[in-house]
């Protein structure tokens, strides 16, 4: 099996947060970890994939995010062209992992059934539920369906030899995650199943939730995929990635970090 290279790209920033922003039941007035937006790059000499397509500007800046930088923009420090992108896995359709889709004409987007059916249905009367959401990226991707660009998976797919997608659901209704096999063996890309470290560690709930018992199974999962192996799974919003994994160049450094090689330290404790 012929292992992709991976990567991780930071694009956004929000904090500083407190502890009960980050885990059901935390403490109102402790510190806690900022938040890092990223996506992720899957690549070998057959295929690259594109895993979530980030947030643009004006969206972050509405919902009071620093931007960095624009994701398809960026795609080029990796040597990659957002215009000639094929393959992109949506792991769900939230404001900071579906945005301007428009900007890949070529590609074809992975989706979960269950979370197409999630952000389109009946959950999203609810203020709560679908305040993840812009309705600009889900229209966006309805039309993608018309226009037979999407693919839409149930449950667990191969998508490609050394590529797999896994349904969790507990934070949305159909959030997938990724597993993908590298030069250091299966790595898992978590997406908002784990937003930080400390919450697969130590099986805490972060507060933007649709079911906890799912949740709670996916972080089960996560460890399970990873071979029992919390420093092969990624999770979707940590700072810690980008100081544990190493850059791929020097000017690189705090923007892209390779998630297939070993991190350059143990996990601390939580």
């Amino acid at each position: 099996m012929i292992p992709f290279e991976l990567f991780a790209v930071r694009y956004a920033y929000n904090g500083p947060r407190s502890w009960n922003q980050n885990e059901l039941g935390g403490k109102v007035n402790e510190p806690h970890s900022a938040l890092d937006y990223y996506f992720w790059i899957a690549k070998r000499s057959d295929r690259v994939f594109m895993i979530d397509t980030g947030m643009s500007e004006e969206t972050a800046l509405r919902r009071g995010e620093t931007y960095y930088r624009v994701p398809a923009d960026t795609l080029e420090l990796l040597g990659l062209d957002a215009s000639k992108i094929e393959d992109i896995i949506l792991t769900h359709i939230h404001y900071d992992h579906a945005g301007m889709l428009d900007r890949y004409p070529r590609a074809r987007f992975h989706v979960q059934d269950a979370e197409m059916s999630y952000a389109t249905g009946r959950c999203m009367c609810s203020n709560l539920l679908r305040r993840g959401y812009e309705v600009d990226d889900v229209t966006h991707l309805i039309r993608c369906v018309y226009g037979n660009k999407v693919t839409f998976h149930d449950e667990t797919v191969e998508i490609a030899d050394g590529l797999s997608v896994h349904k969790v659901g507990g934070h949305t209704g159909g959030l997938q995650v990724v597993r993908v096999w590298t030069h250091r063996g299966w790595v898992v890309l978590a997406s908002d199943a784990s937003h930080l470290y400390c919450n697969m560690v130590n099986g805490t709930v972060f507060p933007s939730i649709h079911r906890v018992d799912e949740m709670m199974e996916a972080y089960r999962i996560l460890n399970r995929l990873s071979g029992g192996s919390w420093d092969r799974v990624i999770p979707g919003h940590d700072p810690l990635v980008m100081e544990l994994y190493p850059a791929p160049s020097a000017e690189l450094k705090g923007i892209v970090a390779r998630l297939d090689t070993a991190p350059l330290a143990p996990l601390p404790s939580f």
